[in-house]
């Protein structure tokens, strides 16, 4: 029928093309886009739906390429790629941003105390391991033990290294990068521990067409690789960079200074009237500007 949309559109890959800067980082805006997180379960429902028919060449009436692409998009924030499995809320991808920012913030703020580094990092490697549990390559489950397993080990091996690092007695400025360091040697130890079974009896593999051929351990070693790897990274501007502004702004005059100075002219009626009967020879009044 004319006008129907037609059904040669890729929806296995990207929109845009990710040859280029520009095409990557409209594909990871969408991917990571905060606002799906707040969808309704119904609009979940309807992606879910236009995703399923399309693949299966049927197209709902009046459907547009927009519409179909917005769909993709919506389908891939909330649904597991292999599995097909609606995803636990705080592990999709879209709420990375506020919940990394969140945990992050609370991390490099609250680093001197013993206390304060075990309770925010066992925050932080509690939600890894939902992170990574949820974005699992495959669809081979885990069991309840080797769950408990890699969440313990990661959490601490964490603490561990967070609390040996601050047990150093490092300089201000090197103690700042405790957290990173800690959330570093985390991920080396609870991205291959929470994908152990994708190790042992690896991942599905396709052809070109996305049909799939088996499934190989090769495979999934060299993915988990690169998550680690990018994992770290992508903690880098975070939990790196922050560190060595912050260190540098804090030698800084208008950072070291707490204490500021006013005139009693610039006060209350009232209060200057006061401060004239009980101190009549000040003229200038000194206040802390807190933090």
């Amino acid at each position: 029928m004319s006008g129907e949309l037609s059904l040669n559109i890729n929806i296995k890959e990207p929109r845009w093309d990710q040859g280029t800067f520009m095409g990557r980082a409209k594909h990871f805006f969408m991917v990571t886009d905060p606002r799906n997180v707040l969808l309704s379960s119904e609009t979940l429902e309807e992606a879910r739906v236009i995703m399923e028919d399309y693949r299966a060449g049927v197209v709902k009436p009046g459907l547009t390429e927009d519409e179909l692409w917005r769909a993709k998009y919506v389908y891939d924030s909330a649904f597991h790629p292999d599995t097909g499995e609606k995803m636990f809320v705080i592990g999709r991808m879209s709420a990375q941003v506020p919940m990394n920012m969140s945990i992050t913030g609370c991390m490099l703020t609250f680093y001197r105390t013993t206390p304060a580094v075990v309770f925010w990092q066992w925050v932080n490697q509690s939600f890894n391991a939902v992170v990574n549990y949820t974005n699992r390559s495959g669809d081979a489950p885990m069991t309840v033990n080797q769950l408990g397993a890699a969440y313990i080990s990661a959490t601490t091996g964490a603490v561990v290294t967070a609390l040996g690092l601050k047990s150093l007695r490092l300089p201000p400025i090197v103690s700042r990068f405790v957290p990173f360091a800690a959330v570093a040697a985390a991920n080396c130890i609870n991205i291959p521990f929470m994908r152990q079974r994708e190790l042992k009896y690896g991942i599905p593999v396709t052809d070109e067409n996305d049909n799939r051929l088996g499934e190989s351990a090769s495979a999934a070693k060299q993915a988990i690789v690169q998550v680690v790897v990018s994992r770290i990274g992508m903690a880098v501007p975070a939990m790196a960079i922050p560190p060595v502004i912050m260190n540098a702004l804090e030698k800084r005059a208008f950072m070291k200074v707490s204490r500021l100075s006013m005139s009693v002219s610039g006060l209350e009626p009232d209060l200057q009237e006061r401060i004239r009967q009980t101190s009549p020879h000040t003229t200038t009044v000194y206040f802390n500007k807190g933090l």
